[in-house]
């Protein structure tokens, strides 16, 4: 099956399927069962949804190193969802925890640091999605790859948030910290040689 035949077959699939989590919350919010305190619980999960895609998009030059080359067409469909989720995780805390009392966010975004790195990624990310079609790819050319490699340090905030926010119970964000690292670290050339060797 070439190439073509597996992107005309995955896209919609992928497409539909990354509305899988937010169908799961809706219907556990409807039904009552998001747990003790349902706002902390959206706000944690569209927040690593969030992650998650931007973890996936760092995924794809890995994988193209090692021949899968066709998930490449796939890279800006996994950015413009992590774009989503993120922006639910931000919607979430400016509606449901601070009821857009925009003095009190502004404080909170000063005052405590996991916020204040949380709320920069975010902002990063937006020109990202407002680029992330065909035509201002064109208009950009060279520079919207420059502009499109923050992505580096966007989700190395990303992490920062998430370990700033447990405090105690790190062992989630170190995992996710350290996959992202070995993500990063494949893109090193003599790191992707030896990979491409055991493959």
């Amino acid at each position: 099956m070439n190439n073509s035949i597996i992107l005309k077959i995955l896209k919609p699939v992928i497409f539909i399927a990354s509305l899988i989590p937010l169908c799961l919350l809706i219907i556990a919010a409807l039904n009552d069962d998001l747990g003790a305190n349902p706002i902390e619980t959206l706000t944690h999960q569209t927040g690593l949804w969030g992650l998650y895609f931007l973890m996936l998009t760092l995924a794809v030059t890995p994988l193209k190193s090692l021949g899968v080359s066709w998930v490449v067409r796939l890279r800006r469909m996994l950015g413009v969802y992590a774009f989503f989720y993120a922006t639910l995780h931000v919607l979430v805390y400016f509606w449901l925890d601070q009821f857009f009392v925009w003095d009190a966010i502004l404080e909170d975004i000063v005052k405590r640091p996991y916020i204040t790195v949380g709320f920069t990624a975010w902002i990063l990310l937006i020109p990202l999605a407002l680029t992330s079609f065909n035509r201002a790819m064109k208009k950009l050319g060279r520079n919207w790859k420059k502009l499109h490699q923050t992505v580096y340090l966007i989700v190395l905030l990303v992490l920062l948030h998430f370990i700033w926010l447990v405090k105690a119970d790190l062992a989630e964000p170190l995992f996710y910290l350290l996959l992202t690292l070995l993500l990063l670290l494949m893109r090193v050339p003599r790191v992707k040689q030896v990979v491409q060797g055991l493959f």
